[in-house]
């Protein structure tokens, strides 16, 4: 079952150190850990963005997972592009996907089987791995045309979405990363329950590639750490004890926040913050878009959509419905 947790409104005190606040991602770095990172806190944008569609609790949970994940790596990019997560499964939860397009844009969409869901919650066998069941996650870098996407294929098995993206940064980008993510549906000041999601993602990126102990062959002498991929450094071994300590409701306090939470792990070894980015709920369709794929139709296809003399159209994402006349791509064909 899904959490609910009561808060209070934070307002911080003249002359106390402010924080970024609701849906922005604070980049940060420690430097004697040689680690950098990300923390979010997802508020309002996630509340809409998971109650537009008005998804049951379990996938809007994954969902929101789904987000979190991504906006993390998502604002890490360093060009004008988009990061996509992509889930293709077998379980009642068989797609989620999460798109990041530079500098701040977020879109999220769930595609689920309401009655094999149902099914799942009357024998109390709800979780992520039987949510999602079987299948891959995509991750996808979009550099936009006439550039190659990249994409990274983790196997989904009975696997969560935060230890699929550990899977993916060790096999993909070869860099050690560790990730924490929580999500909780909160009451707040007035009793409206709303959606709140947290995140940390630290790697370990020491300047000295040899630090970064590389992986025994199988069925070598090689100890475990090794052998599992996680380099066997102090440092490391540190940060994951840190990260250990943190608690699911602090990712998602607001009277924590980002800044704060980041000083009370790493105050003893100094941490330094960047400036934060901020987050938005903005889908990319467009009348316009969706006239130039309409364009493309052939005059049955266009005969097919019509109902009712029009052609009408609801982006997945946003909900937002298009109009159109089917005269004006009929002339075309």
């Amino acid at each position: 079952m899904l959490e609910t947790v009561q808060v209070t409104e934070y307002k911080p005190k003249l002359g106390e150190f402010g924080h970024a606040g609701d849906d922005h991602v604070v980049p940060f770095e420690v430097d004697v850990l040689d680690v950098r990172g990300r923390a979010v806190q997802l508020g309002p944008m996630l509340d809409t963005i998971l109650s537009r569609h008005a998804y049951p609790e379990p996938v809007a949970r994954l969902l929101a997972q789904a987000c979190v994940l991504t906006v993390l790596i998502g604002t890490s990019l360093k060009f004008e592009g988009k990061f996509i997560l992509q889930t293709r499964t077998d379980g009642p939860v068989d797609m989620l996907i999460a798109d990041f397009t530079t500098p701040h844009a977020l879109r999220a969409y769930a595609r689920y089987d309401a009655d094999r869901l149902e099914t799942l919650m009357a024998a109390g066998e709800v979780s992520d791995e039987t949510l999602m069941g079987s299948g891959v996650l995509a991750l996808t870098i979009d550099q936009g045309a006439h550039t190659q996407r990249y994409q990274g294929i983790v196997q989904l098995d009975g696997t969560s979405l935060e230890e699929a993206a550990r899977i993916y940064f060790r096999q993909s980008e070869q860099i050690p990363t560790e990730l924490r993510l929580s999500v909780a549906k909160l009451v707040a000041p007035g009793g409206r329950e709303q959606w709140r999601a947290g995140g940390l993602m630290a790697q370990f990126l020491p300047e000295a590639p040899e630090r970064m102990r590389v992986p025994d062959l199988p069925g070598g002498d090689g100890d475990a750490a090794q052998i599992a991929g996680e380099p066997v450094d102090n440092a490391w071994q540190e940060l994951l004890v840190l990260l250990a300590t943190v608690e699911p409701t602090e990712l998602i306090d607001p009277t924590v926040g980002a800044e704060r939470l980041l000083f009370r792990l790493f105050h003893e070894h100094g941490v330094r913050v960047f400036g934060n980015v901020e987050v938005a709920d903005r889908c990319s369709c467009s009348q316009d878009k969706i006239r130039d794929i309409l364009s493309g139709f052939t005059a049955e296809e266009i005969r097919e959509s019509t109902e009712e003399g029009r052609i009408r159209v609801a982006c997945e994402f946003c909900s937002t419905a298009y109009d159109f006349d089917p005269a004006e791509f009929t002339a075309h064909n």
